[in-house]
């Protein structure tokens, strides 16, 4: 994984894998799916602190890996 911010790729992509991971209700939707373009439909259009779920930074292949961990 690369380590441009927190391990993460940037800041987007660690503050929304922050938000799955931490907030009761978006672990919930976060355990049912595998990949993020389906969670995001489920998703509102913004974390709780302000960056977008549609941002083109967020690094889906992260987002994924941390879902399929997420179902183990």
């Amino acid at each position: 994984m690369p380590v441009g911010y927190n391990g993460w790729e940037n800041y987007e992509t660690w503050n929304v894998a922050l938000w799955l991971q931490n907030d009761e209700i978006l672990y919930g939707l976060a355990c049912q799916h595998h990949k993020f373009g389906e969670l995001r439909v489920h998703l509102p259009d913004q974390t709780p602190d302000g960056v977008w779920y549609k941002d083109k930074r967020i690094n889906r292949k992260e987002i994924d890996q941390l879902l399929m961990d997420l179902l183990d």
